[in-house]
């Protein structure tokens, strides 16, 4: 199968102007497009009803999760309800399986990586953040519980590793993502994952497992990838 991804799309009608023309040629690249969460600035229904127009005229399968900027508004729901109302399969929690590739996904939460992650210890503030973070953990793990796909993808808002949040600004890398996260990519043996929020991070990264951790924040793409608002992966 052949899965271009991308992540961060922002909408606004003049950003996807930008884009409009080289992301209209995915479909004679790829077999599945897969969109790693914000899809929107600020979690309105009408930018992802003017998203949604663009993304039908692709003619292409979208697998995607939700990022934080899709939550600002509170109206996360509705959004999930248009998305899926267009055929798009949005993961929270959840799988899906196509031509014997099961994709699983959530948007996961902050919280750091390594020994400089979070622990549940002291206010209760803080005991609250880590829940968050250990649910959007959970999620991902019942999702890979139900599958029985040969190949796993991993789909994330948030970076499950250090290594592609790499070139943001040192001081923010704790709100970029969670190595919870990693440990359950690992646990289930996934074979790649993808994640977006480090605009300004690493393309690629390995989990302690070894399974192949791929940043596709669209600046990120467009600065790297000869301004294509995709990345193609055969797997």
């Amino acid at each position: 199968m052949r899965i271009a991804a991308t992540a961060d799309i922002h909408f606004t009608p003049q950003s996807y102007d930008r884009i409009r023309d080289p992301l209209a040629r995915v479909r004679e690249e790829a077999d599945l497009l897969v969109i790693a969460g914000d899809l929107t600035n600020y979690g309105k229904p009408d930018e992802m009803h003017s998203l949604l127009n663009a993304l039908v005229r692709l003619r292409i399968p979208i697998v995607a999760v939700l990022g934080n900027h899709d939550y600002e508004s509170g109206q996360e729901q509705e959004l999930i309800k248009m998305m899926t109302t267009e055929g798009i399969k949005v993961l929270d929690g959840s799988s899906y399986e196509r031509d014997g590739v099961g994709f699983a996904g959530t948007k996961g939460f902050l919280g750091g990586f390594g020994k400089g992650m979070l622990t549940a210890f002291g206010e209760k503030e803080v005991k609250a953040f880590v829940q968050a973070g250990l649910d959007e953990t959970l999620k991902l793990e019942r999702a890979l519980t139900m599958m029985r796909s040969a190949k796993i993808v991993i789909v994330t808002h948030y970076a499950p590793i250090c290594e592609t949040v790499e070139g943001e600004r040192q001081e923010i890398w704790p709100y970029l993502g969670s190595s919870r996260l990693a440990e359950v990519i690992d646990r289930h043996q996934a074979v790649i994952a993808f994640h977006g929020h480090a605009h300004h991070g690493r393309a690629d990264g390995k989990t302690i497992g070894g399974v192949p951790v791929h940043n596709v924040a669209l600046s990120l793409l467009m600065a790297q990838d000869g301004g294509k608002p995709y990345r193609v992966f055969e797997i």
